[in-house]
């Protein structure tokens, strides 16, 4: 996991337990409140939403007691692509440019152009240099890629 991914689960744990955990709580005991709890919708909603809570809690604490943080800036990869760089690609098909950190699976988000290690794209790339071809099996089919440049930030 890079440092910026345990950071972020960090942050979200906090929130968890310091916003959200305490706003289920004041919910629950105001549906208490309002008596029978066999046919008390909020009430029964309120401990969905707790249960739901602290297991993603226990998950992340998990993740982050088992996770091996990486800090990519203090690597010295010599110019490879590993886990955690950044790379510039080009599509050598279609001349587009596109950027892609290479995180782990539970950092993963396409859109914010997080990768995978364990993605096609990702695997095709760990150990290429800048200006090397990367051939890519994707589901639609073999795409070559030119790593234009390789970063540790």
């Amino acid at each position: 996991m890079t440092t910026q991914g345990a950071q972020k689960l960090r942050d979200e744990v906090h929130h968890l337990k310091t916003v959200k955990r305490p706003k289920v709580s004041q919910a629950i005991a105001e549906a208490r409140a309002l008596g029978d709890l066999k046919e008390n919708a909020e009430y029964h909603a309120a401990r969905e939403q707790q249960s739901f809570i602290e297991g993603r809690i226990g998950d992340i604490e998990n993740k982050l007691a088992c996770a091996e943080i990486i800090d990519i800036t203090k690597l010295n990869a010599r110019g490879k692509v590993v886990f955690g760089a950044t790379v510039n690609l080009m599509n050598v098909d279609t001349d587009e440019e596109v950027t892609y950190q290479i995180v782990g699976d539970d950092e993963a988000d396409i859109k914010a152009h997080l990768v995978s290690i364990s993605s096609p794209i990702a695997r095709a790339l760990i150990g290429k240099e800048e200006d090397d071809i990367a051939i890519v099996q994707a589901p639609g089919g073999k795409k070559e890629y030119e790593i234009l440049e390789v970063k540790y930030i």
